[in-house]
């Protein structure tokens, strides 16, 4: 008996315990911390609590005065309502603008013979490899009171501005330019698997194109129309970058409020009651786009499979192929922009820089060296523990059908940025375990944040592998743990590969966790581009922009190459 119980501590039991226990302690425990505070109004130290009789005292003190006092602030003029109407309001608007913008995009993809496709897929990867803050700095370069549109614009004969960028507008404008390719690729895939021969029988029966496309085609990829505008909705929700740039002081937005009650006044209540908000929100938006996808399909039963014939009417390709590269300028003229305001002497007068010089990039790489070392480093931290965590969840999930992991590795897909930063400093800002202001805790932050993306990918190459592989080096003598790390594993490397580039990507451009957590001595490169956009310093600011985006681009560009990925 005793033999068969050390047995089964050995090996993957033993590992699978110390990952349940890595969630346990930085995420599940953070969430439910920061759940209590809203309640207690005041810091919640649940580890202390284990170790110290006195700091237990305390906990329970404070826990026999749990009140919904907090929650009802939300109703009481404080400004928490308005934030989070606004930022309802705001979601709202960007995922129906994006919806009705890229419909017309994804349908030239799947079902056009619209030229230049592969073209238009690299430039609708660039919103993706911008980070959001770096992106409003980009539309201010653009459409600020000095912004060169603005000047084309009066020199047109117009006066004053287009818009005011600092507003709900340029939010909106932001988030529609630079969110829209995350509902593009479903999109085209709900397009492409739709049964072309309804719309046949659909003209053949004397229905119009448009009417076809109205009555037939949409409802046919309306379930990936949907779930694309639920996960818009969630990413904007979710989006620190563009609001803490553009939102101004009159319009409140809830993560904004969330990270000024924290960073600003230490609020403890107030923090975390719109940490909860937000939570609950993501999560029901979240489990709203999932129900979408399992619950509704529409397709068609047939027994031979159908050739999609592309539309080659040259009408409609002109038209289609003209609003596509116009949607998809507007991004690269922003990239442009903050590329051009690197290269600057000053800027502003007119409509292009008064001079050119490199003194910015040599800037950035004399005193700013140190940022780009911690961003290496940190993104190196988080992506190997990472990829140790991800490849055995996945192997849990596939191998093991551990139901529990799944669902654990899930849940920091639908927790927004900020509400991860304040949960873990709540958590951790006191003994035993003191960590905020610590590196590690920020790798950690990091590894939660972005290891979803990880677990996709080595979870993909986990499916495709065959079990009897795995079998076969187990009846020859090796254990299980052994058989996954010398033969599953090397197996794994593309998917490993490709996954690790993306976390080392997302990591390079995170915005909120860094704000919020990252110690002065380890201000990666993002702190840094959004620290010089507050002073003032706006060209080396562009310069540093200008290496991230470079940085991301290549490392995207490798993944691409290692998964193979076919978008069009």
């Amino acid at each position: 008996m005793k033999k068969r119980f050390l047995e089964s501590l050995s090996g993957f039991t033993v590992l699978k315990w110390f990952i349940y226990l890595f969630f346990f302690l930085f995420l599940l425990v953070p969430l439910f911390s920061i759940l209590l505070v809203s309640f207690t109004g005041q810091p919640i130290n649940l580890f202390g609590s284990l170790v110290s009789q006195k700091t237990l005292a305390k906990t329970i003190e404070k826990l026999s005065n749990v009140s919904l006092e907090a929650y009802s602030s939300l109703f009481e003029g404080k400004g928490y309502f308005d934030a989070l109407l606004n930022s309802l309001k705001l979601s709202t608007g960007v995922a129906l603008l994006v919806t009705i913008v890229v419909i017309p995009i994804a349908y030239a993809f799947a079902r056009t013979k619209m030229p230049f496709k592969g073209l238009f897929a690299t430039l609708c990867t660039i919103p993706l490899v911008v980070p959001t803050f770096i992106s409003s700095y980009a539309f201010m370069l653009m459409f600020g009171k000095t912004g060169w549109v603005n000047h084309i614009y009066q020199a047109m004969g117009g006066e004053g501005v287009l818009f005011d960028i600092q507003s709900m507008l340029g939010i909106v404008l932001v988030q529609v330019f630079y969110f829209f390719p995350y509902a593009l690729w479903p999109m085209v895939a709900a397009f492409k698997i739709s049964d072309l021969t309804l719309e046949e029988a659909s003209q053949n029966l004397g229905a119009h194109s448009w009417y076809t496309f109205m009555r037939v085609t949409l409802p046919l990829a309306m379930p990936g129309i949907v779930s694309s505008m639920l996960l818009i909705f969630t990413v904007s929700f979710s989006d620190f970058g563009t609001p803490i740039i553009l939102a101004p002081k009159d319009l409140n937005l809830i993560v904004v409020e969330a990270y000024r009650e924290m960073a600003g006044f230490f609020n403890w209540a107030g923090s975390a009651v719109l940490t909860v908000i937000m939570l609950l929100v993501a999560a029901f938006f979240f489990w709203l786009q999932r129900l979408v996808i399992k619950g509704k399909e529409y397709g068609t039963i047939s027994g031979k499979p159908t050739r999609q014939k592309m539309n080659d009417h040259k009408g409609v390709v002109s038209v289609l192929t003209t609003y596509s590269f116009l949607v998809v300028l507007i991004p690269v003229l922003g990239v442009a922009s903050i590329f051009l305001s690197s290269l600057a002497t000053t800027w502003g007068r007119h409509a292009l820089p008064d001079g050119y010089t490199l003194s910015h990039y040599l800037t950035i790489f004399s005193t700013s060296h140190k940022n780009i070392l911690n961003s290496l480093v940190l993104a190196g931290g988080a992506l190997v523990l990472s990829v140790v965590i991800a490849t055995f969840v996945s192997y849990f999930v596939v191998r093991r059908n551990s139901g529990g992991l799944d669902f654990i590795s899930s849940i920091p897909l639908i927790v927004p940025g900020i509400s991860l930063g304040i949960a873990l400093i709540q958590t951790f800002n006191t003994a035993p375990l003191k960590l905020t202001g610590t590196a590690i805790l920020l790798i950690i932050a990091y590894t939660i944040r972005r290891m979803p993306y990880m677990i996709r990918s080595t979870m993909s190459s986990m499916m495709a592998i065959r079990k009897d592989i795995e079998e076969a080096a187990v009846n020859m003598g090796a254990s299980n743990l052994l058989a996954a790390v010398t033969v599953i594993g090397p197996l794994m490397l593309p998917g490993i590969a490709a996954g690790a580039i993306l976390v080392f990507v997302t990591v390079i451009k995170e915005t909120s966790i860094s704000l919020l957590l990252a110690p002065t001595d380890w201000a990666p490169m993002s702190l840094a581009v959004f620290q010089n956009l507050l002073r003032g310093e706006y060209y080396t600011a562009s310069a540093m922009a200008i290496l991230i985006i470079a940085i991301v681009i290549v490392l995207q560009y490798l993944a691409k190459k290692l998964t193979k990925d076919q978008l069009y």
